[in-house]
């Protein structure tokens, strides 16, 4: 299920990241080519529409469509990539942490009545029909009851560990593609900084407007990917706030599910 929904979602990210990289370079074509277009496809007869004022505001999507155009393909889809995998990371994550939230008090009295009531296998039925770690860890204790309280307690604790390292899959990573973001991003300037010291070089003249041009250009695939790791690192923060949450959880309903233990095998004698 898991590897499914991140299929899913990454395959979805890279559709819209896709779908805007074309509609982007479409939008970005000259206004020759797309008055060549307009004569070819219109009838003579039609009549012109009304052109777009040259000062006209942008919107942001547009105005981000264009510093993509012009921080280059070549430096700019890379980030692009990055940041769609690190997202549908992400979305896997939210998902499967939100899953595997459970409302321990409850959990708690419905497996304390069970055992009072019931006897074992309802309880252990109760777990079983529980999602989240903490049922299972309650299920694995439950079911090596006959084994003694330590062994219990060691089976608890070692399957919580597991549980637990579940929880915290794919977050390094995200954490690669944090760090990765503002290093494309860095490599696209240095790179973009010797390419317009080549073309002064090349010019034999230090024009304003050759060097403005190439250290914009160059100053965009940082920008991109700061932006990029800033959104990466605010949904990591919050991924490993809601393990920590989780974790937690587990530990104190752990230690209640123990003593709950101990009082069902005194109440027994």
């Amino acid at each position: 299920m898991k590897k499914l929904v991140a299929f899913l979602a990454i395959a979805g990210m890279l559709s819209f990241g896709v779908s805007n990289y074309v509609s982007a370079q479409e939008e970005g074509a000259t206004p020759a080519d797309t008055t060549q277009v307009a004569q070819t496809e219109t009838p003579a007869a039609a009549p012109v529409a009304a052109e777009v004022p040259a000062d006209a505001p942008k919107s942001f999507h547009q105005i981000l469509k264009d510093k993509f155009i012009d921080g280059g393909a070549g430096w700019m889809t890379p980030i692009l990539i990055v940041l769609i995998i690190g997202l549908a990371l992400v979305v896997e994550r939210i998902i499967y942490l939100n899953l595997s939230a459970t409302n321990t008090t409850k959990l708690l009295n419905k497996v304390e009545t069970a055992l009072e009531t019931q006897g074992l296998e309802a309880a252990k039925e109760i777990c079983r029909n529980t999602r989240g770690p903490v049922a299972s860890i309650f299920y694995q204790g439950l079911d090596r009851y006959n084994e003694g309280i330590e062994i219990v307690e060691k089976s608890v604790v070692s399957y919580g560990g597991v549980l637990m390292a579940r929880l915290q899959n794919n977050l390094p990573w995200i954490t690669l593609f944090i760090a990765l973001a503002p290093m494309l991003g860095f490599l696209g300037t240095v790179i973009g900084m010797v390419q317009a010291f080549d073309n002064i070089e090349a010019a034999g003249d230090i024009s304003p407007t050759v060097v403005a041009g190439g250290m914009k250009v160059a100053l965009l695939t940082t920008v991109f990917g700061l932006i990029v790791a800033i959104i990466l690192q605010v949904f990591y923060n919050y991924l490993v706030t809601k393990v920590d949450s989780i974790v937690n959880s587990m530990e104190d309903a752990t230690i209640t599910f123990m003593d709950i233990l101990v009082k069902y095998k005194n109440d027994k004698k």
